[in-house]
């Protein structure tokens, strides 16, 4: 019998701020999307003045002034450092760890001697010792009953935040108090359709017969409902599917139409996915630059695309700002105002199997030089040092006038303590 845990870090992105300012604990905080558009992360005590997920935060504006809401721009540098620090922490106390998201992990616990319980009180403390971040463990036989007991686990005080359901009398029970739209993989759609059916809950739906759950829901919805008798359909995988491709763009702070601003943000866009493919050692061989200027807005829209080849498949930081810009130039146009712009990485092959002709030179030149651009990137946290004037202030950066310092990851945000 296979056993599973889900490791959840309660409010992540607020949990983040409060380990690095205390002053936080126990006041409603709020964490804003990428320029400072609407709430995506909310203490307890923030969910319990209304604040809503996704929020924008003028309709709050009045909320926060009266309740005195803490609000932060979202600082993902450190969210993302926190995430794997979390993740290695988890990696030293488990057989095998499958990070799911930035706050969650499976665990593969299967064959373990140890109560199962004390086990996930272990992982609690464990976690918050090392690296002060509040969890909430679910452990049972497949990962969607994983994923139930975790979200009962964050929800029931008296459950200490953790919830074994392995060989539980109470499954059952977890099972009528879970509404059926919260059950893993059970979309908005299929809610609606299970609700219409007299399907309330997710122990309604294991009732269900197969032929019937065949019927309504196809084999992905046969699968769920098995998981959720008991029955591991899923699986573990301890090596993720390698990605086909990866995608840096964002929403600009103002608007802007010059091609310098332009090339500055993609630029910076380039940069930062070469360094992402890199450390899944990846290369590429195709680019895809856009740019689109404001659809909500009454002036002229403009939307294009552009695609450039790389030959051969490269994760070189140069050549692919090189082609970026140029598929950039290709496009842009005066006379628009562009509010969004991205860098779009496409055909993504492992870097060991990549296929080189005879005629294809590569520069040892190059290979040191952005092993050198990592290396400081890595000591001196990122951005340190660019390529291009990616470096440089330019109008088209996003709004994060509430941002927390990088403390993990660069020296200038490191803490000071005064004695």
């Amino acid at each position: 019998m296979t056993i599973y845990g889900l490791v959840d870090c309660n409010n992540f992105y607020v949990s983040c701020e409060r380990v690095f300012n205390p002053k936080l604990e126990g006041r409603p905080t709020i964490v804003l999307s990428s320029n400072d558009g609407c709430a995506i992360a909310r203490s307890a005590e923030a969910k319990e003045l209304g604040v809503k997920m996704a929020q924008p935060l003028f309709q709050i504006a009045d909320l926060v002034k009266r309740h005195d809401i803490q609000v932060l721009s979202g600082n993902f540098h450190l969210y993302n450092d926190m995430s794997s620090r979390v993740a290695q922490v988890l990696a030293d106390t488990a057989p095998s760890i499958q990070k799911y998201s930035i706050d969650e992990c499976f665990l593969d616990i299967t064959g373990m001697d140890e109560d199962l319980t004390e086990f996930g009180r272990m992982v609690q403390a464990k976690v918050v010792k090392w690296t002060g971040i509040p969890v909430g463990v679910g452990i049972a036989e497949t990962k969607t009953l994983a994923k139930l007991a975790n979200r009962i686990a964050k929800e029931s005080k008296k459950s200490g935040g953790v919830v074994n359901l392995v060989d539980s009398p109470w499954r059952d029970k977890a099972l009528e108090m879970t509404e059926v739209g919260e059950v893993w993989g059970i979309g908005k759609q299929f809610t609606k359709k299970l609700n219409r059916n007299g399907v309330q809950t997710a122990l309604d739906l294991t009732n269900k017969p197969d032929v019937w759950i065949r019927r309504e829901m196809s084999v992905g919805g046969l699968k769920t409902v098995r998981e959720l008798r008991g029955e591991d359909c899923i699986g573990f995988e301890n090596i993720p599917k390698p990605k086909q491709t990866t995608l840096v763009s964002r929403s600009f702070g103002h608007e802007v139409s010059d091609l310098d601003s332009l090339t500055n943000a993609i630029t910076v866009f380039a940069t930062t996915a070469a360094e992402d493919i890199r450390k899944s050692n990846l290369v590429s061989s195709t680019v895809s630059v856009f740019i689109e200027t404001n659809r909500f807005s009454n002036g002229p829209q403009y939307s294009p695309t552009r695609s450039v080849d790389l030959y051969p498949a490269t994760n070189n930081t140069k050549h692919i700002v090189h082609a970026a810009v140029q598929g950039l130039k290709g496009i842009h146009r005066d006379g628009f105002e562009y509010k969004k712009a991205g860098v779009m990485l496409l055909d993504l092959v492992d870097a060991d199997h990549s296929p080189l002709s005879l005629f294809d030179q590569l520069d040892p030149k190059d290979d040191d030089l952005i092993k050198a651009f990592d290396q400081i990137n890595r000591q001196q946290g990122p951005g340190s040092i660019n390529f291009g004037n990616a470096g440089l202030p330019s109008k088209w950066r996003s709004n994060s006038a509430y941002q927390s310092p990088r403390y993990t990851t660069e020296w200038n945000g490191i803490l000071v303590v005064k004695t």
